[in-house]
């Protein structure tokens, strides 16, 4: 099933987008070409010897050369090694395992037809919007198994898959920071902007709930914007989705059965992680705390999610009697793995592409240096505003990981926020902002070559720039639509937190 040619006119923006995009060489092939563009450009920043002094410790970063005995050195007995230990690869291919096996014994497909009956068509962007945006708690994990998710609910009302893979993928990358709980994201951040606001203060302190009233509130603002831009803008524009005619087939008695059973599993597999989490001394909660954030539960969120999958697949497989004996799931684990040859390919050229960035300290000296641009040219005020969210959106193009970019950004935003008398949590805020809102975007992000492989599930002739040229509005609005609230969030002097306002007391 995929969609047809005929399309409505996407505007010139938009089409702009597409032909550049398009004309990018294969992600591959970008990396490779990325990879020659990286050790040049670190062979002449060693040559001039330049230099950058880091704010936090006052260490002098410069610039190791890939091109020199040193860095082929390092090159050669690394290659694989940057492959084989490129952590979202591990991540995303165990997450296919389990979710394929769901597939496989056929029950997706049951949830989506049961789905047909009982979500509404109207309200389907709302659902995958919100359930995106709830998913964080999984982490990365959200930006694999979301995406093809929203599409099977979207396919499961009768809507375009496409639609609604857009729409999960702006909700889990757009909106990646925007929580209704406390997830991993608060402790690590709040943790770095604590020891930069030391440089100011000892007393001020960033809890992991500082920015939670702002974050909670942006998830009810962004699922309504994304939900009225998928149903206003982007699903109408979209080609023409055919589906070979195809219609969803009433399930059978035994299907309905090997759903309940994989209900009943899925509840006494919750059940037994409460066990494990929710007592005061739970094995899986952090044994020096008993915190559950930070904690072995939170850390082994994917295990315990590909675990999941497993449970409820072989009890649903059991009981339709798609798998009859053990032998039957490694069979059906084959295909999964099959469809992921393409992405494996383009992560190796990626994976050194990171492993080069980060030991020639460019990401590092990008980062220090363009933050003293900013100092030194006196910037304050709404020019401070500006200047860390454009910095930090321009950052997350080049490094994949925020807490990284945080951890030099901090230590000159969040004492420049402070003598503003701006609290360091309102600082973070503001970077919190500007890093979620163009993840999707991103050409370093591990996920990108993913969101383009479940996008060609669809549209089987698409490129990067069809996928630009899709997503592109969910970041723009987003952005807008962030900076919006957050504007009205100031000048009405709402606090950003429990006890915490954008202002110092």
């Amino acid at each position: 099933m995929e969609a047809t040619s005929e399309n409505r006119s996407p505007g010139r923006l938009f089409s702009w987008i597409e032909r550049v995009g398009n004309k990018v060489p294969n992600p591959f092939l970008l990396f490779v070409y990325l990879i020659v563009v990286l050790m040049v450009a670190t062979a002449i920043i060693s040559a001039l010897d330049l230099a950058v002094k880091n704010p936090s410790n006052g260490e002098i970063v410069r610039v190791n050369n890939l091109l020199s005995v040193a860095g082929i050195q390092w090159i050669l007995p690394n290659i694989i090694k940057n492959f084989s230990s490129f952590t979202p690869l591990g991540s995303i291919l165990a997450l296919v395992i389990g979710a394929g096996l769901a597939e496989k014994v056929g029950l997706l497909q049951s949830l989506m037809v049961k789905m047909a009956s009982r979500v509404s068509r109207r309200y389907a962007s709302y659902m995958v919007l919100f359930i995106a945006f709830f998913s964080h708690i999984s982490s990365d994990a959200a930006l694999v198994v979301m995406p093809p998710l929203g599409a099977l609910i979207f396919l499961a009302v009768g809507r375009h898959p496409v639609a609604g893979l857009l729409a999960a993928i702006a909700g889990v990358a757009s909106g990646f920071t925007a929580n209704l709980l406390i997830v991993t994201t608060d402790v690590l951040l709040s943790g770095i902007s604590t020891e930069a606001a030391k440089a100011v203060s000892d007393t001020v302190h960033v809890s992991v709930i500082d920015n939670w009233f702002f974050m909670a509130t942006s998830v009810i603002v962004l699922t309504i914007v994304g939900a009225l831009l998928t149903d206003k803008f982007v699903e109408p524009r979209l080609p023409q989705w055919q589906g070979n005619g195809e219609k969803l087939a009433a399930l059978t008695p035994l299907e309905n059965r090997g759903l309940r059973a994989a209900g009943i599993a899925a509840l006494l597999f919750i059940a037994v992680m409460a066990l494990l989490v929710v007592p005061e001394h739970a094995p899986l909660r952090n044994p020096a705390t008993g915190a559950i954030i930070p904690s072995p539960f939170i850390q082994g969120i994917v295990p315990i999610i590909i675990l999941f999958f497993f449970v409820v697949a072989i009890a649903y497989g059991v009981v339709t009697r798609q798998i009859r004996r053990p032998d039957d799931i490694p069979q059906l684990l084959v295909d999964p793995m099959k469809g992921m040859a393409g992405f494996i390919v383009m992560v190796f050229p990626l994976s050194q592409f990171v492993a080069f960035f980060n030991w020639s300290n460019m990401g590092k000296f990008m980062a220090i240096g363009l933050t003293d641009m900013l100092e030194s040219a006196g910037i304050s005020g709404a020019p401070a505003f500006l200047g860390l969210m454009f910095l930090s959106a321009f950052l997350c193009m080049f490094i994949a990981s925020g807490s990284a970019i945080w951890s030099i950004l901090a230590p000159v935003f969040v004492p420049m926020f402070m003598l503003l008398g701006f609290h360091p949590a309102f600082a973070q805020m503001i970077f919190r902002i500007a890093d979620s809102a163009v993840l999707p975007l991103a050409p370093m992000s591990p996920f990108l070559p993913l969101f383009l492989a479940f996008l060609q599930r669809y549209q089987k002739d698409a490129q990067l720039g069809t996928y630009y040229v899709l997503i592109f509005p969910y970041p723009l609005v987003f952005f807008i639509s962030w900076i919006a609230l957050l504007m009205v969030w100031y000048l009405l002097g709402l606090p950003i937190g429990p006890g915490v306002w954008p202002k110092l007391p």
